[in-house]
């Protein structure tokens, strides 16, 4: 008889997977799928950091690496963040993990306990609640608005704080909305942190570089949280190395050392051929960055010119990332052809075999009603997916 834990049976499964894996069964079986629902760039990684992974298969980097990181790996975040976001760092409060997902892993299993409460702005990024669950945590959810850009508010953040509460989620820019915080929006919230503390702030800031309102502004840079707040980061949006797997946590001392014990029971140290990659990333021009980002802008301005054309629709203005979170709420409950649609799992379903075009549902995000879509795709991909998309939601009444 099988017999799975509580633990597993109590995960939801990935959304964007699942429906990234429904786009390529349709494609399978001849569709022409546009897939707009993969939270990945569709560059190819730039030439030089590929050119320094050739090179390490070919020298002497078979063997198993540190579990925190090769030393000049760990030496170059340590610059990066001083460089781009005048943040001081110790090698020892670094580690490389396999990829941002596994960093926040490493940091909620080792930081919370049974019952401890995790504060997740909603939308949220689906891998933040189930993980907190992973770690026996509890989810304490607050909810944004279109309307408010998807942000959260201090006093939304303080009434939100219990004796229970061990630590907030934070992501600028934002997946899945493309929100970013201000420095003065950071501040009031580090100001509400610093008044308890006993809280910890986790921030994800994998999205850093895909930023179109200025420079990144992370709330590690106030100093009264300082020495609380753990930032997620990697290499995966910004260089487009999502297959490489290389993310990486800067943060206290006895929790990234804490992270290093968990995480050499789990995995021991990630790929020794990714990392030197990810040293040329770090280390290397960083041209690549502002071209891909520039790309990303241009698809950002073609997917809500067209979005602002559909009736109906609320969608604001995203200041980062690579997605646009429109409310479709206003076709929920509309029909076409005897097939009605009751939520937005509904609406996506039918984009997809009807539309041609893979979305994710908001509310595997916390946000019913909304559509996730993801312009990581060619220009040219993005016209004709918007125009199904249109099309496919007028035949709706």
């Amino acid at each position: 008889m099988e017999k799975l834990s509580a633990r597993i049976n109590s995960l939801a499964p990935s959304a964007t997977i699942a429906m990234n894996q429904k786009g390529r069964e349709l494609k399978e079986k001849g569709a022409d799928v546009i897939n707009l629902s993969v939270g990945e760039p569709d560059f190819i990684t730039p030439d030089h950091i590929r050119e320094a992974g050739k090179k390490a298969i070919d020298g002497n980097w078979h063997h198993y690496a540190p579990v925190a990181g090769y030393p000049d790996l760990l030496k170059a975040i340590v610059d990066k963040f001083k460089r781009e976001n005048n943040l001081d760092y110790k090698p020892s409060q670094i580690m490389v993990s396999v990829g941002a997902k596994h960093s926040l892993a490493n940091v909620m299993m080792c930081l919370i306990d049974k019952g401890e409460e995790v504060i997740v702005p909603a939308p949220y990024w689906v891998s933040y609640a189930e993980q907190v669950k992973i770690a026996e945590g509890v989810n304490v959810f607050i909810d944004t608005t279109v309307e408010n850009d998807f942000k959260i508010t201090p006093q939304q953040l303080e009434d939100a704080i219990t004796p229970k509460t061990k630590a907030m989620l934070l992501c600028s820019p934002s997946n899945p909305t493309g929100s970013v915080y201000t420095r003065e929006e950071l501040k009031g919230l580090a100001e509400v942190i610093a008044r308890h503390p006993q809280v910890y702030v986790i921030t994800d800031e994998i999205y850093e570089h895909i930023n179109f309102v200025g420079g990144h502004e992370s709330i590690a840079q106030f100093e009264e949280i300082r020495d609380r707040v753990v930032i997620i980061n990697g290499v995966s949006k910004a260089y487009a190395m999502t297959g490489w797997r290389i993310g990486y946590m800067a943060g206290p001392d006895w929790l990234v050392k804490a992270c290093g014990k968990l995480q050499g029971q789990m995995t021991s140290g990630a790929t020794s051929i990714a990392m030197r990659a990810a040293l040329e990333a770090l280390n290397g021009d960083q041209s690549c960055v502002s071209e891909m980002r520039d790309a990303f802008l241009r698809r950002r301005d073609l997917i809500l010119g067209h979005i602002a054309k559909i009736d109906g629709v609320k969608c604001a203005t995203p200041g980062g990332a690579f997605y646009v979170f429109p409310d479709f709420s206003a076709y929920i409950g509309k029909s076409v052809d005897g097939r009605k649609i009751e939520n937005d799992m509904d609406l996506c379903i039918y984009l997809l075999e009807v539309g041609h075009i893979a979305t994710v549902p908001g509310s595997a995000f916390g946000a019913e009603g909304c559509v996730r879509i993801s312009y990581a795709n060619s220009d040219e991909n993005l016209e004709k997916a918007m125009q199904r998309l249109k099309d496919a939601l007028a035949a709706l009444s």
